[in-house]
């Protein structure tokens, strides 16, 4: 955050007016600060060990080092950050790719600047977000692959379950654990848990898992 409390916002993308006009939306708003802008992944990746924004809006497809390279760059060096990617890839395999590289959400370019906005102040809250036409996407690519049919034959615990009721609503760990009145690290270890016992390796698909199934039932 900055010295006003708003949550701090770099841009790395290299659409120079494409990072303008998200900046200009983002200015007028005024739920964020500007941190900072990148135009490709070796900069930016710089810049958040520079500036520590709160909020990272990366492009998949960029010259020299792409999205997902950059996104395993930032997690590897344990950036305190969500880091969202903003895309014009509607592609199966990238939005699993980015997901599973540990990716906080993933949005469309074309998506309409209110709603934008509204994703992006639900990721700064520390909930998961991802364009709605890409739940359906999302949820092919898991049926594709061999998991459990529900919580039961996943042999969650009842904890688990609770946690993944939660994951479901795009809650983070913090917030479950406010929610459920336990320490945030239990929290991570029935992250998990529940993620080998259902074969998934992302929280995004444990919520597209969960809403696909009944939540946890």
């Amino acid at each position: 955050m900055n010295r006003n409390g708003a949550q701090t916002l770099l841009v790395i993308d290299d659409h120079p007016l494409f990072r303008k006009g998200v900046l200009q939306l983002v200015a007028e708003d005024g739920a964020f600060a500007i941190a900072g802008q990148a135009s490709g992944g070796e900069e930016g990746v710089a810049l958040a060990h520079s500036l520590h924004p709160d909020l990272i809006l990366l492009d998949l497809n960029m010259k020299g080092m792409n999205g997902i390279a950059t996104l395993k760059a930032l997690k590897a060096a344990d950036a305190d950050c969500r880091v969202i990617m903003l895309t014009v890839s509607d592609n199966e395999e990238d939005l699993v790719a980015a997901l599973r590289a540990g990716a906080d959400g993933y949005l469309l370019k074309d998506t309409e600047p209110e709603q934008l906005l509204a994703s992006l102040k639900a990721a700064a809250e520390g909930r998961t977000v991802l364009s709605e036409r890409l739940t359906g996407l999302l949820a092919h690519a898991l049926r594709q692959e061999a998991r459990p049919g529900s919580a039961a034959d996943a042999n969650l615990t009842d904890a688990e379950q609770r946690v993944l009721a939660c994951i479901a609503t795009g809650m983070s760990n913090k917030a479950i654990a406010r929610e459920l009145d336990i320490a945030e690290g239990t929290v991570k270890v029935h992250v998990k848990h529940l993620l080998k016992k259902l074969s998934l390796r992302s929280r995004v698909e444990a919520a597209v898992w969960a809403v696909e199934h009944g939540r946890a039932a």
